[in-house]
């Protein structure tokens, strides 16, 4: 082992969850060297210049945690595209995956594709009312950036809802059937033998007070003071269970790995309605590596060290070069 593998990013510090990616950033790199690498922390803007300069140091590899620059996450796959220009390999999926998967509306297509279920989506038009409740949702942006409690709304409210949070936020979102039920974040980690699905974990919502509604929006995720934060908790063990449920949601995880052209490691998140039936809500290329979040607990519960996760993406990164 050895050689120079930095860290990039292209975090916005005025968002909570742009904000944690710096903290994320210097986690791996402290893990990056206390597995024998050198690493660096390096952030990327719009310009790319610090990949053109960073390319002529040389690394064996780069860790790419660039999500979004300039706070805009339809940027985020310049990185990857920037790197595969320059030759360097880099962590995670390739650029044309990346793509689709910054864009929940090009992962409705691939996982249509594929034939695997997901909610219905609308965009552009309003769904029908026998729908029910649907949910409004960024296009473009993740960590559930621009959705509420008041995301969730009847269909026939879809179009005006849409109109509002692009006012709000900015870019584009769409609305897609909410289903009630059962959340699971199931994480994937790639290794010699092929993508190994994780220990999965549920979200669980019992202590939520009444009238919240059992969703991850962006105050669940980011706001450690708010209830949602405080009282969704992670749970483990539907493997023994429910083997049945599991089975199924590793045949649609690797499915969706599959499909989707994912590597090093990747997240799918998944809604189960009360018959069973899970649907995909999405797959994340690039999901949270923080300590304290779902991809290190999966790790954690499946024996493996924060260093191990942080090896085994180094070196499908490596592999991925190599074929």
């Amino acid at each position: 082992m050895g050689g120079f593998v930095p860290v990039i990013h292209g975090r916005a510090a005025d968002r909570p969850d742009e904000a944690d990616t710096l903290s994320n950033a210097r986690e791996i790199a402290h893990a990056l060297e206390r597995i024998g690498y050198v690493s660096d922390i390096i952030e990327v803007d719009l310009d790319l210049t610090a990949l053109e300069k960073l390319a002529a140091r040389r690394p064996k590899a780069v860790f790419n945690l660039v999500e979004s620059i300039r706070g805009d996450g339809a940027l985020g796959h310049l990185a990857g595209a920037a790197l595969d220009h320059f030759g360097v390999p880099y962590t995670g999926a390739g650029t044309v995956a990346y793509i689709q998967s910054a864009s929940k509306l090009m992962t409705k297509h691939v996982l249509q594709s594929a034939g695997l279920l997901a909610p219905h989506y609308w965009i552009d038009r309003a769904p029908p009312k026998e729908v029910g409740k649907v949910i409004v949702k960024s296009v473009d942006e993740h960590a559930s950036y621009g959705m509420d409690q008041k995301s969730v709304v009847d269909a026939a409210d879809a179009l005006a809802e849409i109109a509002n949070r692009e006012r709000i936020f900015g870019g584009r979102f769409f609305c897609e059937e909410y289903i009630p039920g059962r959340e699971f974040n199931i994480s994937v980690l790639d290794g010699e033998k092929g993508p190994r699905v994780l220990p999965m974990a549920e979200m669980t919502f019992d202590k939520l007070p009444p009238g919240v509604l059992p969703i991850v929006d962006y105050e669940a995720k980011w706001h450690e003071e708010s209830p949602s934060y405080q009282l969704s908790e992670r749970r483990f063990g539907v493997e023994e269970a429910e083997p049945a449920l599991a089975a199924r949601l590793k045949r649609m995880t690797l499915d969706c790995w599959r499909a989707a052209g994912l590597a090093g490691y990747a997240r799918i998140d998944f809604r189960v309605d009360e018959t069973g039936q899970p649907f995909i809500l999405e797959y994340n290329a690039n999901p949270c590596l923080a300590p304290d979040a779902g991809f290190a607990a999966a790790l954690g519960r499946a024996g493996l060290s924060y260093e191990d996760g942080v090896r085994a993406i180094v070196d499908a990164a490596l592999n991925r070069a190599a074929r």
